[in-house]
């Protein structure tokens, strides 16, 4: 069989395509915020991650541009030879600093942070056990693992019974790494994170919580999943990344020193990968220094997506049910989620369209998603523009 065979039989985009209903990869011409352009024409931005509005903030683009004079635009190698700045180090120390941890390690991405995390802790012999719903950049680590011949395991979805009836069944002498999304990035649920840790606890497993939508977003000013629930001594590692409340890109984990300090010599992610970008480091900075001087920006970002909340279930939407960023908007089968999708786009509102395997079978949905710079006008628009969908398609109750 031809490899590429797979290739050209797979016409399932064409064909959304075709119709007029892809929702995909459609570029952005201009980003201040709340307001883009698409395709030459305006449109309120509802399914950014840009969740403090911070990436066309003048202080972020002005550290940036300072970065490329100073620097150049790359580092021409890895962390572990020559792609090491001292911006790399100060951003490991401020944010140590802000998150309450010993030491923290920057990694290019977040994905990558996932990713060399996981295959450099859990070795031969060790367990690797996930929450079903986490991100595919946990559910890949695991895997690159696996691979070395760790052991992958699964349990329900914020099921710590289910949790615990996992750990129960491995031997007691193994390396045991659980791992959760702090904040779920499809639905906005927040981890059941004081029974996730006490049932690691309980069997010796230490635990990973990727708080990629939860810092800058939950917990005391922004500081994510840990502190929301009061319990930041008692994860044991976080990880992030600055795509999103920290306006630029990479990702970096938090932990104690001596963790850090072997991940740093022993992850491939870090040995072998290019390390972050001058402009992406001092950009990721100034959005820091905004968070810290600004936490109000977190709680203005808590009340716009909760006006949503209320908004769209008032209107008689089935809304998902959370505390974050993230409002997940459900119409149920695929061919609903193109058409809405499409309206919504027609009607100037840009959001995502989160169809299976994303989501589970009818529960297709409207991921929407909102930013601490969405005014009431946004955010009213974005509703009238729902409204006039539901009654076309039938979505409201």
């Amino acid at each position: 069989m031809d490899l590429f065979e797979k290739c050209y039989s797979f016409t399932r985009a064409d064909e959304v395509k075709e119709a007029g209903l892809y929702p995909y990869f459609h570029p952005i011409e201009e980003n201040e915020g709340p307001v883009v352009v698409v395709e030459g024409k305006e449109m309120i931005m509802a399914g950014s991650n840009n969740y403090l509005g911070l990436t066309a903030h003048p202080l972020v683009k002005e550290a940036a541009f300072k970065a490329i004079e100073k620097y150049g635009t790359g580092c021409s190698g890895s962390r572990y030879l020559t792609g090491t700045l001292d911006l790399h180090i100060e951003l490991e120390h401020r944010l140590a600093k802000f998150l309450g941890v010993e030491s923290v390690l920057l990694f290019s991405t977040g994905y990558q942070t996932a990713l060399g995390v996981i295959s450099a802790l859990v070795l031969r012999g060790d367990y690797i056990i996930s929450d079903k719903e986490n991100h595919a950049c946990i559910m890949n680590g695991a895997m690159l693992a696996k691979g070395g011949f760790a052991e992958f395991k699964r349990y329900k979805h914020n099921d710590m019974e289910d949790l615990e009836n996992v750990l129960k069944s491995i031997p007691d002498k193994a390396g045991k790494l659980v791992v959760s999304d702090g904040v779920f990035s499809v639905s906005g649920e927040i981890v059941n994170l004081p029974d996730l840790v006490k049932v690691a606890k309980k069997y010796g497993a230490r635990v990973l919580i990727d708080d990629a939508h939860s810092t800058g977003v939950i917990g005391v000013g922004g500081r994510g999943t840990a502190s929301h629930w009061n319990m930041t001594s008692e994860v044991d590692l976080t990880m992030g990344t600055f795509s999103k409340t920290f306006a630029s890109l990479g990702g970096f984990v938090a932990g104690p020193e001596r963790v850090i300090n072997f991940l740093k010599h022993n992850s491939p992610a870090i040995i072998f990968s290019a390390s972050p970008t001058p402009a992406s480091c001092a950009s990721a900075l100034a959005a820091l220094d905004i968070l810290e001087k600004e936490p109000e920006l977190v709680d203005k970002l808590i009340a716009n997506a909760d006006y949503m909340r209320k908004g769209f279930s008032d209107l008689g939407f089935n809304v998902l049910d959370s505390r974050t960023a993230i409002v997940g908007v459900v119409v149920g089968q695929v061919e609903a989620a193109f058409m809405t999708w499409r309206k919504l786009f027609d009607r100037g509102i840009f959001v995502n369209a989160f169809i299976p395997p994303g989501v589970p079978p009818n529960m297709s949905m409207m991921r929407t998603s909102y930013m601490s710079s969405h005014q009431k006008i946004h955010l009213d628009k974005i509703l009238d523009a729902f409204l006039v969908t539901g009654k076309e398609l039938g979505l409201l109750k």
